[in-house]
């Protein structure tokens, strides 16, 4: 009879231990939900706002409406070529990555690879080396080449896949 009342003791303490687990991982699971839902509510970098947000408003107004995380898409060959010069012609090499918002644009730059070459290679070689010197030469450059790839985005796809174009490496020589 002893056996029993013990087996019934412990079973009566075991639904109590399996209650507490049970409270803590529930309670566990809603303090991540709230700690989640609060870092990611105040950050606009990522393109998610409220709705009732002036952020969004704004990038809406200014025709980028948010479509997702900013993912890197490097080019798989740097860019080689000559440019004329006031002295002499110089060889550039300049090393690409695209940024794009959300992996649908992602899909789309990597399928579009040959294009995308070429358009920034036409807009590259028919730049300067004088003005390539320059920070401010090189930060128009890239402006144009952005405005020239976007240009040609839409013309084949129908919609501004690239968000920006950066270079990640210049060598003039």
């Amino acid at each position: 009879m002893a056996a029993e009342k013990d087996l019934v003791i412990a079973e009566g303490g075991s639904k109590k231990k399996l209650l507490f687990i049970i409270g803590g991982v529930v309670l566990l699971l809603v303090l991540g939900v709230v700690g989640f839902l609060m870092m990611s509510g105040g950050d606009d970098s990522t393109g998610n706002t409220d709705a009732g947000s002036n952020a969004g408003a704004g990038a809406v107004a200014n025709g980028t409406e948010a479509k997702g995380s900013a993912l890197y898409v490097p080019l798989p060959r740097p860019f080689v070529f000559n440019v004329p010069g006031a002295s002499r012609d110089r060889m550039v090499q300049i090393k690409v990555q695209l940024l794009v918002r959300g992996s649908n644009n992602e899909v789309i730059a990597l399928r579009h690879i040959p294009l995308i070459e070429g358009s920034l290679l036409e807009t590259f070689s028919a730049g300067n080396a004088d003005e390539m010197v320059t920070v401010a030469g090189r930060d128009a450059l890239k402006n144009k080449a952005l405005s020239d790839l976007q240009q040609a985005m839409i013309e084949v796809v129908g919609s501004v896949v690239v968000d920006e174009v950066l270079f990640t490496g210049f060598v003039m020589q």
